[in-house]
């Protein structure tokens, strides 16, 4: 198999470790050499974060470079945006369609853009975008909302959807893992 790589992006304190984690024990248990980065980005202070997570037969390093990323996970559309350069040609991005003001917006200096998920589209990527707290909070909790996205990323990532969930279960912390389960069978019922 070739190598698969995903990167996780994001807004500090949206739950892309935890998504690495999942994504890297599915790929773990199937088998394959896995190489998961740390968190890049300030994400202590709601700023920006990525996280690379590569796998398949011999990985030798967890670093993606632009052009290189086969799905991009977006907690957010603008870092989905952001991030885009990432992609290769006939990847695939999953998003939020959140908004989280970045702080040039906070400050007056920008404004947020507009219509970001249309000019994604119109560029030809192939993108699916949906309401990932929306999933989370008809599970329990908007907490999950990191969980709906890998669930409304399955068939992207390459995975079938118990091997997902099987990592859902073994990852989230025993407290959370009900509504993180519900919130990943929501995510996979819609994307069928």
């Amino acid at each position: 198999m070739e190598t698969k790589n995903i990167m996780i992006v994001g807004v500090g304190g949206q739950g892309s470790l935890l998504a690495s984690r999942i994504l890297g024990y599915a790929a773990m248990n199937a088998g394959y050499d896995v190489k998961v980065s740390e968190v890049h980005g300030m994400s202590q202070r709601g700023g920006s974060v990525v996280t690379y997570v590569r796998y398949g037969k011999n990985v030798a390093s967890p670093v993606i470079c632009e052009g290189e990323a086969d799905v991009i996970l977006s907690f957010e559309k603008l870092e989905a945006a952001r991030w885009l350069p990432y992609l290769k040609i006939g990847g695939t991005i999953v998003t939020g369609i959140q908004e989280i003001n970045p702080m040039p917006v906070i400050t007056g200096a920008a404004s947020y853009p507009d219509e970001i998920i249309e000019k994604i589209k119109a560029l030809g990527v192939d993108i699916i975008a949906e309401d990932a707290q929306a999933i989370a909070r008809e599970a329990g909790s908007e907490k999950a909302s990191n969980v709906a996205l890998i669930g409304l990323a399955s068939h992207a990532l390459g995975f079938e959807g118990a091997a997902l969930r099987a990592a859902v279960e073994a990852c989230v912390p025993a407290k959370a893992k009900d509504i993180n389960l519900r919130a990943f069978d929501i995510a996979q019922e819609k994307v069928g």
